[in-house]
């Protein structure tokens, strides 16, 4: 569909002497791809009035030769001809072991998004800078837009996807629904995959950079706000959710609730209660 509408938008500056096409006129493939862009009827008529023979026929050839390029699925058939540095890489997705011929250059992102139809982990900056790609490799977080596909060949790989089980959703995903630690829910998958990640690396005794004692090797790490903001420092939120992110992280934790707190200031300037 996206190879239509960039047709449509740009017909108008392939021809500029139009010759009027009619329904008549239209082959069976011509009409097959009104009928995909939803044109019908007297729409139809005055959009073939518009664009013209030509340039009609040169975005039907267009979309048929993209289309011809595309097979079930969306995978490109005989991509190992078309690709310039065909890698074959298997890898276990979300439970199940997936084979594809990608681009030695390819990154995990892609892989996932374009050939897989994975598009719950997010291209934000495509640069490791937001987080909003994050997923989880062999039980580490890893950045999919800087991660090559084919250097997951046999990794166990964990998306938004796979994260609940079935039906039932995880401790993480439940918390961030609890405590609203989302808005635009533009980095909200890279958000709980690195979420569940950290949480693993606490029962592990992993440090992080302001652990008090990084030579300590305890399991079940207590992890404190200042902890979590640490550990969750690689993604970011625009829409500025930090304090219900921590909430939510500390309630599967603790496996407490998290209550807020707020200190009153009457007019003299002391405090009055703490709520």
């Amino acid at each position: 569909m996206k190879e239509l509408n960039q047709g449509l938008e740009s017909y108008d500056d392939i021809v500029h002497d139009r010759v009027p096409l009619s329904e008549d006129e239209l082959t069976e493939d011509e009409e097959k791809i009104l009928d995909e862009l939803g044109i019908f009827g007297e729409s139809r008529r005055k959009f073939l009035g518009q664009v013209g023979a030509s340039a009609f026929g040169m975005l039907a050839l267009q979309v048929l030769a993209n289309q011809e390029a595309l097979g079930a699925g969306g995978e490109l058939k005989s991509l190992t001809e078309t690709l310039e540095n065909a890698v074959r890489v298997s890898m276990k997705i979300n439970g199940e072991i997936k084979s594809l011929d990608v681009d030695s250059r390819m990154s995990l992102l892609d892989a996932l998004r374009e050939r897989l139809a994975l598009t719950g982990s997010k291209k934000g900056c495509d640069h490791g800078q937001c987080g909003a790609c994050t997923v989880i490799a062999d039980g580490n977080r890893v950045l999919s837009c800087l991660t090559l596909a084919a250097t997951c060949e046999g990794k166990e790989i964990t998306t938004i996807e796979g994260i609940d089980d079935g039906d039932t959703l995880h401790p993480v995903q439940e918390a961030f629904i609890k405590y609203d630690a989302f808005q635009c829910g533009y980095c909200t998958p890279g958000q709980i995959c690195s979420s569940v990640a950290l949480l693993e690396e606490a029962k592990n005794g992993e440090v992080s950079h302001v652990t008090p004692d990084v030579r300590s090797k305890a399991q079940n790490l207590s992890l404190s706000d200042d902890e979590i903001r640490e550990r969750m420092s690689g993604n970011i939120c625009r829409c500025g959710a930090y304090p219900n992110i921590i909430s939510a992280i500390k309630d599967v934790h603790t496996g407490k609730p998290v209550g807020h707190s707020w200190n009153f200031v009457n007019k003299e300037g002391s405090e009055d209660e703490t709520v």
